[in-house]
């Protein structure tokens, strides 16, 4: 039985990292996933800060979620949250500039299983799997950009 697992993909998006890097904040997220619907519970209005808990329900799952380290000027953001049915994770998205307007995002995903219908959720977390995840979030922030529906959200 999988009871934990460390995941890292990084993908090249096309746009500096002072653009990239707020799509990956709560609020920013909205503008590239349109199924990403954090409720903000602090602060109220979704400002992204170090000690910020939203709750999401993406996948039929309650998921609570905590900012535990946000560095906008290092282009790096953490997360710790908890699907209290299945699985805790802390989640870590560093940007990174990758060329002229271009950006290095890596993501790792460090994961343990609360129960055994979480350890089913781990195992089916492959390299693979979590790869072509990270890889749809590259396709979406590429469709949205030649959709012209992006914009520098605040972080």
């Amino acid at each position: 039985m999988t009871l934990h697992i460390e995941r890292r993909h990084a993908i090249v998006v096309p746009l500096p990292p002072e653009t990239a890097f707020p799509l990956f904040t709560p609020a920013g997220e909205r503008l590239w996933l349109a199924e990403w619907q954090p409720e903000f519970l602090h602060p109220a209005d979704g400002r992204t800060q170090t000690g910020m808990v939203f709750r999401t329900g993406h996948g039929g799952e309650e998921t609570l979620w905590s900012c535990i380290e946000f560095a906008p000027e290092q282009h790096r953001i953490r997360y710790a949250r908890v699907s209290p049915e299945t699985r805790f994770a802390h989640i870590a998205v560093q940007c990174q500039a990758a060329g002229p307007g271009s950006t290095r995002v890596e993501v790792c995903y460090t994961i343990t299983a609360l129960n055994e219908r979480g350890a089913e959720k781990l195992a089916a977390l492959t390299e693979d799997a979590f790869q072509a995840s990270i890889d749809d979030w590259k396709q979406r922030i590429e469709a949205s950009i030649m959709a012209g529906t992006l914009q520098n959200p605040a972080p």
